[in-house]
């Protein structure tokens, strides 16, 4: 009995490991890259204004 309870302590953990990386990757799905890539789109326009201002 002791044997099986060492192997199913692993398989719990997988089984919970599992779970969690599905709720923790949730909201990756709905969040598009849109803000990051418009942030960055005023980066470059601002360093190209510094650059050629100087």
């Amino acid at each position: 009995m002791a044997a099986l309870a060492w192997l199913l302590i692993p398989l719990v953990a997988a089984v919970a490991a599992g779970l969690w990386g599905s709720w923790a990757n949730r909201t990756r799905k709905a969040r598009s890259d849109g803000p990051e890539l418009d942030g960055y789109a005023r980066f470059r326009e601002a360093m190209e204004k510094s650059r050629t201002g100087a």
